[in-house]
């Protein structure tokens, strides 16, 4: 039973209705907190992923791919496919076809061998990153370029801003020191920018970032959204800890700033949210 009402079934009643004026009162003119962050967040722990052993590929499935199928984790914004492979030495991914799909590798570590039906051939390393815009058709394969070691590479697939475009293939080196407690830019939608460009309206960041550091992003275009990937180390952003392989989307935001562990290197990928 609320006060006033109490008051009212004691016989109160002028008290009661004071008490009642003033609560309205103190309603309408009550000092709120403005909600400043309206950032709105999801997230992906890395053991939530989908695993597969394929004995010479061992994945991990941020989102729903092959034989991993989860309905609440298709894709996030333009954001299809984000896999964490590895690769056994001399292995690989025979020749197959893709087309309408932006399709990104980042090696973390070995060497990967790619051939394509563009002609293109060559090895991409950790410190590198292809791109592939598949539009109208391409075939491809990628084998590990080293007959012994392991190789280990994210694959990300984004939904394109145009369909139907003429294929293409890039690949780029870049200087890693560059990243060091900054933010590297290595792709975006301008071939005049700096690092790899796709048809979508989409930046990639790497950073390597010292224990103890914080670091802010600010939005290149609103209305996008923000998928954070820890490669490896530990981050905070807001109230959410982030450890190796953990992600974190966030929509509605202007930007954002994480703060460090440990050592951390990282992946940003802004990302338009509409398909």
């Amino acid at each position: 039973m609320k006060r006033h009402e109490f008051l009212k079934l004691s016989g109160l009643t002028a008290l009661a209705s004071a008490l009642s004026t003033q609560s309205v009162f103190s309603a309408l003119f009550r000092s709120k907190p403005l909600n400043t962050n309206p950032m709105k967040t999801v997230y992906h722990a890395a053991e939530s992923r989908g695993h597969a052993n394929h004995g010479w590929l061992k994945t991990w499935h941020t989102f729903s791919f092959a034989g991993y199928y989860d309905p609440a984790r298709i894709h996030f914004g333009t954001l299809r496919v984000l896999n964490d492979d590895e690769v056994a030495g001399g292995m690989g991914f025979g020749t197959h076809p893709h087309d309408n799909m932006e399709i990104i590798t980042i090696p973390l570590s070995g060497a990967l061998k790619h051939r394509d039906s563009m002609g293109n051939e060559g090895i991409i390393r950790a410190g590198e990153i292809q791109v592939m815009s598949a539009g109208t058709g391409i075939q491809h394969s990628e084998f590990n370029g080293d007959a012994a070691e392991a190789c280990r590479l994210l694959q990300i697939w984004l939904f394109p801003r145009e369909k139907q475009v003429r294929p293409r293939y890039d690949q780029l080196a870049f200087d890693v020191a560059e990243r060091q407690d900054r933010w590297q830019q290595i792709l975006s939608p301008n071939p005049e920018d700096a690092g790899v460009w796709i048809h979508q309206d989409a930046w990639f960041h790497l950073i390597e970032a010292s224990a103890g550091s914080s670091h802010t992003y600010t939005l290149k275009k609103p209305g996008n959204g923000l998928y954070f990937f820890i490669i490896e180390g530990e981050a905070q952003v807001e109230q959410q800890s982030l450890k190796r392989r953990d992600a974190l989307g966030m929509t509605d935001a202007n930007g954002f700033t994480f703060t460090t562990k440990s050592g951390t290197y990282a992946l940003l990928m802004e990302i338009p949210m509409h398909v």
